[in-house]
Order: C-alpha cells, then sequence, then structure tokens
C-alpha cells in the first residue's frame, strides 16, 4: 500500500499526518507555527515530516497552506497569517527530506478531501465547496481534478460579489459573500439585532455579559440552540446569502455535488436550514432540470492533511 504525508499548515499550527490509500490517518504529528519567521517555519515542517518518515516509509508529501499558491504548486505567493511572500516552498521542504512534494492552497485541499473521501465521494466528475469559518473560502472539482485557474488562484468564493456597494472587504472589494455569509458576519448581524432590539437578545446577551461587544460567534451558535430569536435571525441572514451564491455557482459550474464545510457548519441546522431553502428558492425557475444537492462536509479538522497526502499521492 502507498503512504503519503499530508500537511496542514494554519496560522497557529503545524499538522501532519501519514494516511493511506483510503484516506486513513496512521500516524500525526502537530507542531505550533512560528508565522512570522519565516525560516523556522519551513523548519518546523520539515521536522514534521522526519518524525513521520522515521517510523514510515512514504512515497511523497502535500503541503496545504492558506495562502495563494502558484500554479506550478511549487510556491507560496502570498500567505494572510504566515510571513511568506513569493517563497519557495515546495523545493526547500523537497531538498531537506528527499521526497517529491507539492503545495496547494487549504481551502483546495479540504475540497479535494471532501472529493475523494467525504460528502462528495460518490461524484466521479464535479464537486463546488465553500469553506464557512472566519471567512468564506472554496474549492472547485471539475472533470475530476482541482480547477486551479491560469495562475493557480481560482476558487476564491468568498469574494463573489454579494451585495453591490455593501461592506468593506479584506479584499479591497465592497460587499463579497464574505461579509455576509461567513463567521463573522454571523456575529456582525448577532451584535446589530441585539443592540436594536435587546429583549429579542436576552439569552445571547446573558451569555455576552450583557456587552454587545463582547458577542462571539460560539456565543450565537449557543444563543439560537435555545432559541434566541436575534441569534436564529443572524443564522438566517448567513444562511440566505450563502444559498444564493450556491445558486449562482449552480448556474455557472453545474456541478454534481455541492459541499458546505468550515466550523460554522457546526451549527447544523440552524444554518443549513435557511441556506437549503434560500438555495432552492433561488433556483425556482429551473424547474425540471437536476440541480446538484447540499450536503454538510464530513471529514472535518482532517481535511487539511487528508487532502494534502491525496494530492501528493499524484504528484
Amino acid at each position: 500500500m502507498t503512504l503519503t504525508i499530508g500537511v496542514d499548515i494554519g496560522g497557529t499550527k503545524v499538522a501532519g499526518g501519514v494516511v493511506d490509500e483510503a484516506g486513513v490517518v496512521l500516524a500525526q504529528v502537530r507542531r505550533d507555527t512560528p508565522a512570522d519567521d519565516v525560516a523556522k517555519t519551513r523548519d518546523v515542517i520539515v521536522e514534521v515530516v522526519a518524525e513521520l518518515t522515521a517510523a514510515y516509509q512514504v512515497k511523497a508529501v502535500g503541503i496545504g497552506a492558506a495562502g495563494w499558491i502558484d500554479a506550478t504548486g511549487s510556491t507560496v505567493l502570498f500567505a494572510p497569517n504566515i510571513a511568506w511572500r513569493d517563497e519557495p516552498l515546495r523545493d526547500y521542504v523537497s531538498a531537506a527530506v528527499g521526497l517529491p512534494v507539492t503545495v496547494e492552497n487549504d481551502a483546495n485541499v479540504a475540497a479535494w478531501a471532501e472529493f475523494r473521501f467525504g460528502a462528495a465521494r460518490d461524484a466521479d466528475d464535479s464537486m463546488v465547496m465553500l469553506t464557512i469559518g472566519t471567512g468564506v473560502g472554496g474549492g472547485i472539482v471539475i472533470g475530476g481534478g482541482l480547477l486551479r485557474g491560469a495562475h493557480g488562484i481560482a476558487g476564491e468564493l468568498g469574494h463573489m460579489l454579494a451585495v453591490p456597494g455593501g461592506h468593506p472587504c479584506g479584499c479591497g472589494r465592497l460587499g463579497c459573500i464574505e461579509q455576509y455569509g461567513s463567521g463573522n458576519a454571523l456575529v456582525r448581524f448577532a451584535r446589530a439585532g441585539a443592540h436594536q432590539e435587546p429583549d429579542q437578545a436576552a439569552g445571547l446577551l446573558e451569555l455576552a455579559g450583557g456587552d454587545v461587544r463582547s458577542i462571539t460567534g460560539p456565543m450565537v451558535t449557543a444563543a439560537a440552540r435555545a432559541g434566541d430569536p436575534v441569534s436564529r435571525a443572524a443564522f438566517a441572514q448567513i444562511g440566505h446569502w450563502l444559498g444564493i451564491s450556491l445558486a449562482d455557482l449552480v448556474q455557472i459550474l453545474d456541478p454534481q455535488v455541492l459541499v458546505v464545510g468550515g466550523g460554522v457548519i457546526e451549527a447544523g441546522e440552524l444554518l443549513l436550514g435557511p441556506l437549503n431553502q434560500s438555495y432552492v428558492d433561488a433556483l425556482a425557475q429551473r424547474g425540471r432540470l437536476p440541480v446538484a444537492p447540499v450536503r454538510p462536509a464530513e471529514t472535518g479538522n482532517g481535511a487539511g492533511v487528508v487532502g494534502a497526502a491525496d494530492l501528493a499521492r499524484r504528484i
């Protein structure tokens, strides 16, 4: 059986794992990310791989990193949470560990894990995934392979336009879906609702100690589960916008499956209920034409390691 290593790099942790051909993680290693030090971050990745290869014979290494990766899978062009700028990560790690290495965007890696082993494993051609966390990310599989684009940075689905002239986004545009369908948007909607209608947010405000500014995402989820009207309305708002965006993607790409992942989907039907309703309403005129089902992601926190390892198997 061929084994590969997947390494998932975030702003706070470097997680590595040995993964078999069925997507099963056989061993794992985790280190803190020295995000402000490029050289130390590279060395931590090498340490993780070295520890795993000391116990297992592996074929290749796949790295998933939050950032823009060039089309060759070799260079991190820009990373928002790590001090990487035009970083030749593939060649550095490959030379240090003596194995073939590929580098891919973290959302693409998670999408690939879902396509191969998760919610879209029954699809053989296409899938679109939205990852709903602090922001909104995504990955696209077309023709059985990741859609990377001419420069390697396709799939930035969080920066589709939702509201012309809307809320400012970190990308420099106004009104991106990231500003209306993310965890940050959930908190913003909840804070606004609690400020405007405090009597409808009693449960949420109790969790926040009476301070609207102290409201967090987990508080909104907990209050919504307990029936807090403002918190449930905040979920309904982000679900509405995400459903519309998924409908747009269906019109453009016609995938077999749509997958929704990320930390926010731990809220379950609080999000998926309004999201699915908005999606169906937006596609009402499609009539009898088939449309992709919407499914929650299944691979969870291990998606980065599993997806990166499976992509490495294809080097």
